[in-house]
């Protein structure tokens, strides 16, 4: 039976027969969004979020994501999240949110599950940046140079989450 070791806010640090893990509390999910943006010309622009973050002490490039159940509501379906967070990351609304796949963050050491969907049909409806409590920079970037992109910002020292590159091979896959 797991031991509860420290509890916080956000995260519950268990241990169980030696074994130490994280668990998140107050959410009941992570939602991930593979968002092609309509563009002129060409397949599109993939949509990619800009934060720092604390626990690396940078600032990362990231696909919008979030949490799902953390403003209250427990039931919130993790499609709602999804949209809910590209929208309020990005300023883009999704006609439909496709489930694509669901796997673990880190298995050896969380329990948080994402949950990964692809947004289709978007419209422009306000500029993003995240609520009060983040400073979110939107960055839209055609498909055909998101690495050229990614490497230049790593060279100016912003970090890129791996998770941005599942997210560029599940849009091309997606036509």
């Amino acid at each position: 039976m797991p031991e509860t070791l420290k509890e916080g806010r956000y995260l519950r640090l268990v241990v169980d027969d030696g074994w130490e893990w994280a668990e998140r509390v107050n959410a009941t999910g992570i939602v991930v969004i593979v968002a092609v943006a309509p563009s002129g010309s060409g397949p599109g622009n993939l949509l990619l979020v800009e934060q720092h973050r604390r626990p690396v002490g940078a600032r990362v490039i990231e696909l919008p994501a979030g949490l799902a159940g953390d403003h209250g509501d427990e039931s919130e379906a993790m499609a709602t999240a999804a949209s809910r967070e590209l929208e309020e990351e990005t300023g883009y609304r999704a006609q439909t949110m496709e489930p694509l796949f669901e796997g673990p963050v880190s298995a050896g050491m969380t329990t948080e599950y994402l949950h990964w969907f692809l947004a289709r049909g978007l419209d422009r409806v306000g500029p993003g940046g995240g609520d009060a409590s983040e400073d979110i920079v939107v960055h839209e970037v055609p498909l055909a140079e998101v690495e050229a992109f990614l490497e230049a910002r790593q060279a100016t020292g912003t970090l890129v989450d791996p998770k941005v590159f599942a997210g560029l091979y599940a849009a091309r896959r997606q036509g």
